[in-house]
């Protein structure tokens, strides 16, 4: 195999360029179906990817009578339904707001909350933030400004292991092991009491609008040079006592739990091309809760280390040597009319170590792992490029595992 190129991301505005859009945020929600061509799209937010027993049934349930039986997991760790009918969503969002999971329908969008999913279960990290995701959530949720945020700006909250510190957070708050947090947003940091945490992560949002008017920036990244986020003063306005670091630390950087016990009382496992099917989902009960994952996985509190074998025999990941952990997919054909292949058809277990892969039917790359990945993109004519080079359908194993390893 020639020398592999790295993946090619979706094209987005450079530093110190004002996008360029014409049209407003069509990111799709709970109420905002997306059409597709396997029906209607919805993607629900979970702040850290959070379902209660009862929201877990619910959504399982909503999946097999309203869609096509199936919960896909995001980069997110956000949950979507697919092949939904043109008539459902007065049903559908009657059945999210009766469980909890429709708070509030003029904010339902903007709640892109990641959180840590290990905390408070495994012994490692800071605070439990978790509990910082609902108190924020709630915060969010309370006022009416927040809803000018877009659907893809997102809060990163990491308990201080480094796993979800480099998703690409608009606001990141780290949390340390001395009753402190750091607050990160568009190369500035802050230390500041971990209680205060989610209050600062609202006015870093604060700040970035105001520093946004007139740029049409959605993420911070976007805005253009000469649109400071004046984070000093959006503190001072919620009362929030911050000690700036003119030299910011770096992000802690640590790798995502693998399939497997977690402590002594939840077990994590992977989600099959990252789309579970409604008794799949099921199957994770018994449980306290479940968190869905940005590694398109599912963390079942509750859960003792005896129940991994079940979970294995109901088709979900749920060992770290397995060959299909960390391989993803986008949507591909038939439901997506971009997309030149049927990658979920296509997609082959790749070796049982190394980088995560992702099938790309088409140059958007929907759903792509963040960081270092393989990248396999199809090809026009047939085929498949895999981080760049020409490889036939029938060569994708070997090509895969080749290049998870040697990258």
């Amino acid at each position: 195999m020639l020398a592999a190129m790295p993946p090619t991301p979706p094209t987005s505005p450079e530093s110190g360029e004002s996008p360029i859009r014409d049209r407003g945020d069509a990111c799709p929600g709970a109420l905002r179906l997306h059409p597709a061509d396997d029906g209607r799209l919805a993607r629900l937010r979970l702040p850290a990817g959070r379902l209660t027993v009862h929201q877990v049934e619910v959504l399982a349930a909503a999946a097999e009578s309203l869609g096509d039986g199936r919960i896909t997991v995001t980069s997110r760790g956000n949950a979507e339904l697919r092949g939904l009918g043109d008539g459902c969503g007065a049903e559908l969002a009657a059945l999210l707001a009766d469980v909890g999971l429709l708070p509030s329908a003029e904010h339902e969008r903007i709640r892109n909350i990641v959180a840590s999913p290990a905390a408070d279960l495994d012994g490692l990290g800071g605070a439990d933030v978790q509990l910082w995701a609902r108190e924020l959530d709630a915060l969010l949720c309370d006022e009416a400004w927040t809803t000018s945020l877009s659907g893809r700006f997102l809060f990163v909250l990491d308990d201080g292991r480094g796993d979800v510190a480099g998703l690409g957070g608009d606001v990141t708050l780290i949390a340390g092991a001395d009753g402190t947090a750091q607050l990160h947003i568009g190369g500035q940091t802050y230390r500041l009491p971990a209680p205060d945490a989610p209050r600062a992560a609202l006015a870093a949002a604060d700040a970035f609008l105001r520093a946004a008017r007139t740029s049409g920036a959605w993420r911070v990244r976007e805005l253009p040079d000469g649109a400071a986020v004046d984070l000093a003063a959006a503190l001072a306005r919620a009362g929030v006592t911050a000690e700036p670091l003119p030299v910011p630390p770096p992000l802690p950087h640590g790798a995502p739990p693998a399939p497997g016990a977690l402590g002594e009382r939840a077990v994590y496992v992977l989600a099959p091309l990252g789309r579970l099917t409604a008794a799949q989902l099921r199957a994770l009960l018994p449980a306290d809760e479940v968190r869905l994952t940005p590694w398109r996985g599912a963390v079942a509190v509750g859960a003792p280390a005896a129940r991994l074998p079940e979970l294995a025999a109901a088709g979900l990941i749920a060992r770290p040597d397995s060959p299909w952990a960390g391989v993803s997919a986008c949507t591909g054909r038939p439901g997506c009319a971009k997309s030149l292949a049927d990658v979920r058809a296509d997609a082959v277990p790749g070796g049982r170590t190394g980088l995560p892969v992702h099938y790309s039917g088409c140059a958007r790359r929907c759903g792509h792992p963040h960081g270092d990945w393989v990248d396999v993109l199809a090809a026009e004519g047939g085929g498949y490029l895999v981080d760049g080079v020409p490889v036939p359908r029938t060569s994708l194993p070997e090509a895969v595992a080749t290049a998870r390893t040697t990258r």
